[in-house]
C-alpha cells in the first residue's frame, strides 16, 4: 500500500495563498510606515530641525533624541543620490511584492512577515527621500534626506563610528529587523533540510 504523495515545492507555489498572508503583510507594512512617519512627525515638531534644541536625554550617556536629517543612506554615504536610492527603493517594492505573491514565497510565514517589517522601513524612508516632508529652513541639499531621530552613545567604545552610532529612525529598526529575520530563515531552513538531502544521498 502506497503512501500518499509529499507535495512539492512546484506543487506549493501553485496553490492560492491564504488570504491571512495578504493580511499580515500589508498590517505590518503599513503599521510600521504610519509608525515612523508619525514619530518623525511628532519629534521633528517638539525638538525642531538639526541644531535647534540639542539632546534629551532618555538614558544618560546611552540614548537620546536628536533631531538629525541624512542626505545619503547608510552612515551617510552616497549624500545627494536621492533619486537613486528612490528609483532603488521601487525596485526593491516591486521586488517584493512579486516574490511574496506572484511566486508564492507568501507561503512562508517567516517570510512574509519579515517582508513586511522591510517593506514598511522602506517606504518610510522613501517617503522623506522623496521630499514630502516640510524641509523648509534647511539647505536645498537635505530637501530630500531622511529624517533621523534616534541616537546611541557608546562611550567605551573611541571609533569614530561607533561614538556616537549615526542618528536613525523607526524605517530603519524595521528593515534591520526584517534584514536579521530572513538571515536567520536562512540560516534555520538549511540546517533542517541539509541532513534530509544527506540521507537521501547516502541511501
Amino acid at each position: 500500500m502506497s503512501s500518499a504523495p509529499k507535495k512539492s515545492s512546484a506543487g506549493k507555489a501553485t496553490q492560492a495563498l491564504p488570504f491571512n498572508r495578504y493580511v499580515v503583510f500589508f498590517a505590518i507594512a503599513v503599521c510600521g510606515c504610519a509608525t515612523d512617519l508619525v514619530t518623525k512627525q511628532a519629534i521633528f515638531r517638539w525638538r525642531g530641525m538639526p541644531g535647534a534644541n540639542g539632546l534629551w536625554a532618555l538614558i544618560d550617556r546611552r540614548l537620546s533624541i536628536e533631531t538629525s536629517v541624512n542626505p545619503g543612506a547608510l552612515f551617510g554615504m552616497g549624500a545627494g543620490g536621492w533619486r537613486i536610492f528612490a528609483i532603488f527603493s521601487v525596485v526593491a517594492l516591486i521586488g517584493i511584492i512579486a516574490w511574496l505573491f506572484i511566486y508564492r514565497a507568501a507561503h512562508d510565514r517567516w517570510i512574509t512577515v519579515a517582508l513586511g517589517f522591510v517593506t514598511g522601513g522602506i517606504l518610510g524612508n522613501l517617503y522623506d527621500r522623496l521630499g514630502l516632508w516640510d524641509s523648509r529652513g534647511l539647505p536645498p541639499e537635505l530637501h530630500h534626506g531622511v529624517r533621523d531621530w534616534i541616537r546611541f552613545d557608546w562611550p567605551e567604545i573611541t571609533l569614530p563610528l561607533f561614538n556616537p552610532w549615526p542618528n536613525f529612525n523607526i524605517a530603519d529598526s524595521l528593515l534591520v529587523t526584517g534584514a536579521i529575520m530572513l538571515v536567520v530563515h536562512a540560516v534555520v531552513w538549511r540546517e533542517a533540510h541539509e541532513p534530509v538531502r544527506e540521507s537521501k544521498a547516502a541511501g
